[in-house]
């Protein structure tokens, strides 16, 4: 099952499998996806047999072998019989060595499907059209989405010409729904999750019935005469599928539900809210005890000597025009000369010289905070310079790794309008800079979390996003968050679904993600060229909305809604005919068959949207 390869095939020719470039966790996850649910023969070429998923990859019973190779090089593309293969999925490695190993193959087989991955996406468009059939795609920015609206506790939307696609849960369900997409939902027993149930609601009973009926009476032994069944009303041509009838006693009855929204929802941070952090972050130059004393000893001063050059003019306008001279230590002194003569005009004398030397001593203590403010100011405003989180920072959300995910979680909040305080401790980190240039402040060091979170000003924040590559330093930096601060949200990315389990368990007003659950099924719908529009969280599991077209010779053709849906796993959301025109959700006629240039919209949960792309497919086995 395995092979060290070198410069030969890793087994007994082979034809017609997919090769997966890397070791990682998102290649471990899509080979999962190609083995279960495509039932395609898999080579993995991976860096190091030993490292990183590389060992369970290894384990899975479809993988027709393992080739190691320190890099994705000519030598190493021959060994996995790059030349036979229909499909090659690079998912590791920076975007340079990705861009050059995608080329590579496709000298090697001009016919071959690529699907590379690539952070930076305006690069990988590009690249896209080098390639025969290619396609670029981020991990990061398929899950990021997730993992931001996770932190603001509302369900990530997918937008689909316009419309913003999501999942509501239980009272949150509006009668407008498209569909039911859970059922049995409960939050501590997530295996027990029916996504896309068969179930159709209140109209099923009517349906068996109807199937143990004929027009004479009843079609088996036993069935019940049709003037005495109960009562039921069938299903609507048109309109949301019912919601799921009453769960029964000891299950779980919680229930979600795909919900379109015409506006995507903003977090928009009103002015008033602003001005006041800013003015709290101002009075961070005050929050010495023996700095306020100072000052607030120099202000009774500057009020007293305001006075006294008050009553002794009796001017209000020129009072304050010279104390605000004498602050800035511009006032012009009385000369020696025309004191002694008496002629020292706009003066009061004595007192008066005695208040305006009071003020500009005081003004020398007010000069250098005036000025300190100003700086900070002016210094946090410079795009990419180090900027500390203020005293002022309100409500904000902590993401904690500034890795891909981290860099776009954060960078999506901040477009959102949500105040943003990141934490890194590799200083080397690429998101760093990326952070900084958009004024997000960074805290960096690789103290004790406890430590670094309260300079992240934990107490204030409303949420805390651990998305580092490690699962054990996600889990430390959300418990020290709720040791901290017990109303702060937590999110967490896991990788291992048991660790979630008992993570879900164990902390309220929590929720967990995995960036290689979220973006291993859209590459490998990607690697069998369809395209996935985006994928919506069910609490641990994953809903994918992809949009198909019917092409000439496509298994797709004759189809109808009832013939996509029976199996399961799949629901056609929205439908647009091949003479054009806008999509029509919720298309009423479940019987008209699609015809060449027809394009669906389906919500599918990952078997389902492997068995469309078999269908879609077929007529090249």
């Amino acid at each position: 099952m395995t092979s060290e390869g070198w410069g030969t095939p890793p087994v007994e020719p082979i034809s017609q499998h997919y090769i997966v470039c890397g070791g990682n966790a998102l290649a471990h996850r899509l080979v999962l996806e190609l083995v279960e649910h495509y039932e395609v023969p898999v080579v993995v070429l991976v860096a190091d047999r030993t490292r990183d998923h590389a060992p369970q990859i290894e384990q899975l019973s479809g993988v027709a072998a393992v080739v190691e190779y320190a890099s994705v090089t000519e030598e190493a593309l021959r060994a996995v019989s790059i030349g036979t293969a229909r499909g090659l999925a690079l998912v590791e490695g920076s975007d340079q060595e990705n861009i050059h190993a995608a080329l590579s193959a496709q000298n090697h087989n001009p016919d071959i499907r690529i699907v590379f991955r690539m952070f930076n996406q305006r690069l990988g468009e590009n690249i896209e059209r080098l390639l025969r059939n290619g396609a670029a795609l981020s991990g990061s920015a398929t899950a990021a989405p997730a993992f931001a609206s996770a932190a603001l506790g509302r369900p990530n939307s997918v937008e689909i010409e316009g419309r913003y696609l999501h999942i509501a849960f239980d009272d949150d369900i509006t009668s407008d729904r498209i569909c039911v997409v859970a059922d049995q939902i409960d939050r501590q027993d997530l295996g027990r999750i029916r996504l896309l149930p068969e179930q159709q609601g209140d109209s099923a009973e009517f349906v068996r019935l109807a199937a143990e009926f004929g027009d004479q009476g009843p079609i088996r032994p036993g069935g019940v005469r049709p003037e005495l069944a109960p009562s039921a009303e069938p299903a609507p041509s048109a309109g949301p599928e019912p919601s799921p009838g009453p769960a029964r006693e000891g299950e779980p009855g919680g229930r979600a539900a795909l919900q379109v929204l015409r506006i995507e929802p903003r977090e928009p941070i009103d002015w008033m809210r602003r001005l006041r952090w800013r003015l709290l972050d101002t009075m961070r130059f005050f929050t010495s005890a023996r700095m306020r004393l100072v000052l607030l000893t120099a202000l009774a001063a500057v009020l007293l000597a305001f006075g006294v050059l008050w009553y002794l003019n009796r001017n209000f306008g020129w009072t304050v025009y010279i104390a605000l001279l004498d602050l800035a230590g511009a006032a012009q002194p009385d000369q020696l000369s025309d004191v002694a003569a008496g002629t020292g005009a706009g003066t009061g004398g004595f007192w008066q010289r005695v208040a305006q030397v009071v003020i500009t001593i005081c003004g020398i203590t007010f000069a250098p905070v005036a000025t300190a403010i100003a700086v900070e100011v002016l210094g946090s405003g410079r795009r990419g310079q180090p900027r500390n989180p203020g005293a002022g920072t309100r409500d904000h959300v902590i993401v904690v790794g500034l890795g891909n995910v981290g860099t776009r979680v954060a960078t999506q909040l901040h477009t959102m309008g949500v105040p943003v305080v990141c934490m890194e401790r590799d200083p080397q980190a690429r998101g760093i800079a990326a952070v900084r240039a958009l004024g997000i402040p960074v805290v960096m060091g690789d103290g004790p979390f406890e430590q670094q979170l309260r300079r992240a000003r934990l107490k204030h924040s409303r949420a805390l996003v651990a998305v580092s590559g490690d699962d054990a330093t996600n889990l430390e930096a959300a418990l020290e968050a709720r040791h901290g601060n017990p109303e702060v949200r937590v999110v967490v990315r896991l990788f291992e679904d048991d660790f979630a389990s008992h993570f879900y368990k164990t902390l309220d007003n929590a929720a967990s993600r995995s960036v290689s659950y979220l973006a291993a099924p859209a590459f490998a719908a990607a690697l069998m060229g369809r395209e996935v529009r985006g994928t919506l969280s069910v609490l641990r599991h994953v809903l994918l909305i992809a949009e198909l077209t019917v092409e000439d010779g496509s298994g797709l053709i004759g189809l109808n809604r009832h013939d996509l849906e029976d199996p399961g796993g799949v629901r056609v959301i929205a439908v647009r005919f091949a003479h054009g025109g806008q999509l029509q959700w919720n298309f009423p006629d479940r019987t008209r068959r699609l015809a060449p240039g027809d394009q669906i919209v389906v919500a599918a949960t990952r078997s389902g949207l492997a068995r469309l792309n078999t269908v879609a497919v077929e007529e090249q086995g």
